[in-house]
């Protein structure tokens, strides 16, 4: 059975927030909203998700605020940020504190769904190398103590 990757939406506009679960969902993806920063903190401290979408502008913090705690809570969560207020400086910002990715508001669909799968099959990728490292480590170290044994 494939796993379901799993994708929290934060922008404090309702339309936002129905329109993009609408297009994750047909696309076969779970999908939790949040319309502030701190359910978006609550959510992903009681629940795993693979991906965020973060809204630059939220009513009680800024998305690069939101972006710094929630990496701290998960940093293996794949963090995208939306704006409709696009400036190098917030997309520099956003990089710097560990944003995978920026995308520029209104979002179209095809953008935002390649950009999500190009970051779910990097989060992929990056855990099938550490359960390789895992695994080479844990078979060194069977050889190593047979050989002291």
């Amino acid at each position: 059975m494939i796993e379901k990757k799993r994708i929290l939406v934060v922008d404090d506009d309702p339309d936002i927030l129905s329109s993009l679960k609408s297009i994750l969902e047909f696309k076969g993806y779970m999908v939790d909203t949040a319309v502030n920063g701190r359910e978006a903190i609550e959510k992903s401290k009681s629940e795993y998700y693979n991906l965020a979408l973060l809204d630059i502008k939220l009513p009680d913090m800024e998305g690069t605020d939101l972006l710094t705690k929630i990496h701290r809570t998960t940093p293996k969560m794949m963090k995208v940020m939306l704006t409709g207020y696009p400036s190098l400086e917030n997309a520099v910002k956003s990089l710097n504190l560990g944003a995978d990715a920026y995308i520029m508001k209104p979002v179209k669909p095809e953008v935002l769904l390649k950009t999500i799968e190009e970051k779910l099959r990097e989060q992929s990728e990056i855990e099938s190398m550490s359960e390789e490292k895992v695994r080479e480590w844990m078979e060194t170290r069977l050889k190593k103590i047979r050989v002291e044994g």
